[in-house]
């Protein structure tokens, strides 16, 4: 076997397989993670997924794990994984910058704990995922680091804002991977990239240190290449802390447990416009030619849609209000310095009158308890990731669908938001190719705060596709 068939032999592997590797002594932390580095040599140039590389921390990391495992200490459930976090999340000690000039030489003292929780179980960062400036827009652009690529197409985009973290994974530079999700981050990189993106339930995974506690629509979450991946790394970033005061105080543990599961006679509504929205052809084409696998798996499946009023806007006001508190200050004294389309973010919340947030809020909670009724009837929803498939690099976002006009800069993602609006606990699936070879993901919407089972059906779904193994050409 040649070196570099080595290398792809190794990084091929899952996170799950890994580990075990690892802790069966099979091979040595530091041989996975040197195979990690030289793929990454070869491939990230093509793509531009991994920002702020530090290798050095990595080899270093892979060496303290092989001593304790000659100590016959525990390494963690993540022991010697390599894990590259997403420039939105402080990181002690490495470069950190928003995706934005103002933070170009930003180096944080303190990780943020969803870095803290993933170092402790074992993993070893060796940098940061690009990301668009302060995660504005699905599309990964920015002044600091430039574009990155979809490894399926590179003149296409790979969505966003946890685009790198996508295209890391899609190309086996990593095998797991944090990122975060207000109106679809996590899901529509997720989707354009053949991997998986979940979005848990506000509270899962706390977000610490942040300026809002108790707001459920910007979450932090998993991202990997197949199910029981992303379940491995959820159960080491989820579970309670004090701090947060919406954490959900179930373990993390949970997660760590059999996903197998019996879906005969389970009630699925079939959504493929989510009430009406426009969706591209080629997106419903590849959805429908695998809505005959929930049959295979036992479901009842019926065409239902949500009633999503009032999804829109409320989300755009609470989206505005979250963007003032965090990023207003940037608006007031550096306002040259963002772009346009952050500019207009900003003041969405700039501009806000209270009778609007307590409209918002009302709004919200009818929403949640019409979406809490449609759940009782379905288990799951299964609907579009995103409303069209990977588009030009340089087209900044989508600004038409099926000739409909798009409002606004994430018009395009109300196939993500509206679920964030509810609450609900969703993830983006690979669900097979567009003929143009364009990877397009799946959206399994699970009841309110039913994480794991959103993991059980999404884990069958897998095993009877197998899409997420088809891997993209930069890496021949």
């Amino acid at each position: 076997m040649t070196d570099r068939q080595r290398v792809d032999e190794l990084v091929n592997k899952t996170a799950v397989e890994m580990v075990s590797l690892i802790k069966d002594k099979h091979i040595s932390a530091k041989e996975l993670m040197e195979a990690h580095l030289e793929h990454i040599s070869r491939v990230n140039p093509k793509v531009n997924a991994i920002v702020t590389l530090r290798p050095e921390l990595g080899i270093e990391g892979a060496e303290q794990v092989d001593k304790a495992m000659a100590k016959g200490h525990q390494i963690g459930i993540l022991g010697g994984l390599p894990v590259a976090h997403k420039d939105l999340v402080p990181t002690k000690g490495i470069r950190t910058t928003y995706g934005s000039p103002l933070y170009s030489d930003f180096v944080p003292d303190y990780s943020a704990l969803i870095v803290e929780r993933i170092q402790k179980a074992g993993a070893i960062t060796i940098g940061k995922t690009n990301t668009p400036e302060f995660g504005a827009g699905s599309q990964t652009f920015n002044e600091v680091f430039g574009e990155t690529l979809n490894p399926y197409d590179t003149s296409k985009t790979c969505g966003g804002s946890s685009g790198g973290a996508a295209v890391a994974l899609a190309t086996r530079m990593l095998p797991i991977a944090d990122g975060s999700d207000t109106g679809g981050s996590l899901r529509n990189p997720a989707n354009f990239c053949n991997v998986i993106g979940f979005r848990p339930s506000p509270g899962r995974v706390p977000t610490f240190p942040s300026k809002v506690g108790w707001g459920p629509i910007s979450v932090q979450g998993p991202m990997a290449r197949n199910i029981d991946d992303c379940a491995l790394l959820l159960s080491a970033i989820a579970g309670e802390d004090s701090r947060v005061p919406i954490s959900i105080t179930e373990a993390g543990e949970r997660f760590l447990e059999p996903l197998e599961r019996e879906f005969k006679g389970v009630n699925v509504a079939w959504s493929p416009s989510l009430g009406g929205l426009p969706v591209d052809p080629r997106t419903t084409g590849v959805l429908e030619s695998q809505r005959h696998v929930f049959d295979h798996l036992g479901c009842n499946v019926f065409e239902a849609d949500p009633d999503f009023t009032d999804a829109d806007e409320l989300f755009l006001i609470w989206r505005g209000w979250g963007r003032e508190i965090n990023q207003g200050e940037h608006l007031r004294n550096n306002r040259d310095k963002l772009k346009d389309t952050m500019i207009w973010d900003i003041e969405q919340g700039v501009n806000l009158t209270g009778p609007q947030v307590g409209w918002a809020e009302a709004k919200r909670m009818e929403l949640f308890q019409r979406m809490h009724h449609f759940m009782d009837k379905y288990e799951f929803l299964i609907c579009p990731v995103s409303q069209r498939p990977p588009f030009d690099v340089k087209q900044r976002w989508v600004s038409d669908i099926n000739g409909i006009e798009m409002e606004n800069f994430i018009s395009w993602m109300k196939s993500c938001y509206y679920i964030t609006a509810t609450g609900h606990p969703a993830v983006s699936v690979p669900c097979g190719f567009t003929p143009e070879g364009l990877p397009v993901g799946i959206q399994i919407v699970g009841r309110y705060r039913d994480d794991f089972g959103v993991l059980q059906l999404a884990k069958a779904f897998e095993q009877a596709t197998g899409f997420w193994k088809e891997l993209p050409a930069v890496c021949d």
